[in-house]
């Protein structure tokens, strides 16, 4: 599985309002998808990473990825070559039908049947031929149902699938993967627009590299890597903005995400261009303001040494 392509895209004012009227949210609390959490409190994705010791690889990881590279929001409003700009996602209710589905990764995949709706938004569009991953939340159970290259019908047919307890630490099967080449799920690391208006993103965010090594680390459960080499960073390897990163030039959008790089990081999820970040679609975005994060660099990121969060190898459950 590799990254999406660059993909670039315009309600700027009311979210600086919000922001300048302190509407925010204390640090811990997830804007939830319905009635559904995104995974438990203390679950990895909700870490703050920003007191974490820099891991004895950083310099090396930023290098590989691109020290001289910008950040790049892989989302926002409007169209590109035809789809949305962004991974989006759906939700679902007890009535859904559930469609049988075959995956090319049958043996690392959750078998069907998925809740899948004949309309359900795929990435990139409906004749997208990229990751084309189709994300939905059963809001009857909180589970997730997270697929790759995922291509409707009466049956269903798609590279790989995975489905999520949401109320659960559960990590995959160390070796498997997902609907993302890091065997983790996809949904919970995308930026959405609602977290904007709350002024606060309370998750680590999911982004890509051009290479990674041949191996990955905790919580990551996959690799997709073309090298040994421990130059490159593995699946799984987690990032932060610079604590003395001076956000301060940085409005709306762009600022809370900004704020989130450096408390809860970004995670490598996928091979794609350097440092892409992930979020869902939405007509609210400014892609001008979004625009506003390249001028972030690889050299303002460190690599974080998570070792001490681990408890438990097997469990996405954060020390």
């Amino acid at each position: 599985m590799t990254g999406r392509g660059s993909r670039r895209g315009t309600a700027i004012g009311a979210i600086a309002m919000l922001l300048i009227a302190g509407c925010t949210r204390p640090s811990g609390t997830a804007v939830a998808i319905g009635t559904c959490p995104m995974f438990p409190a203390d679950s990895y994705w909700h870490r703050d990473v920003s007191g974490l010791p820099m891991s004895a690889s950083s310099g090396a990881w930023v290098a590989s990825i691109g020290a001289a590279s910008h950040v790049h929001a892989d989302f926002g409003s409007g169209l590109w070559d035809g789809g949305p700009i962004g991974v989006p996602f759906t939700t679902v209710g007890a009535g859904q039908a559930r469609v049988p589905i075959t995956f090319d990764y049958q043996d690392e995949s959750d078998p069907g049947p998925y809740p899948l709706p004949s309309g359900a938004p795929v990435e990139g569009g409906p004749a997208s031929t990229g990751d084309r991953h189709v994300l939905v939340v059963d809001q009857s159970d909180c589970h997730l149902y997270e697929v790759y290259d995922a291509h409707p019908g009466v049956a269903w047919t798609a590279g790989s699938g995975a489905v999520y307890d949401l109320r659960s630490n559960a990590l995959r099967p160390s070796g498997w993967t997902s609907a993302d080449a890091a065997g983790l799920p996809i949904l919970p690391g995308l930026v959405r627009y609602e977290e904007i208006t709350s002024g606060h993103i309370d998750h680590a965010i999911r982004f890509t590299a051009p290479r990674t090594q041949r191996a990955f680390v905790w919580p990551a459960r996959h690799q997709a890597g073309s090298s040994t080499s421990s130059a490159l960073p593995p699946m799984g390897a987690w990032f932060r903005l610079r604590p003395d990163y001076d956000t301060s030039h940085l409005t709306g959008a762009a600022h809370v995400i900004a704020e989130a790089m450096k408390v809860h990081g970004i995670i490598l999820a996928d091979n794609g261009s350097s440092w892409f970040i992930s979020g869902a679609p939405d007509s609210h975005w400014d892609n001008d303001n979004l625009h506003q994060l390249d001028v972030i660099t690889g050299s303002d990121f460190q690599a974080v040494d998570t070792s001490s969060l681990v408890i438990d190898p097997n469990s996405g459950r954060s020390g």
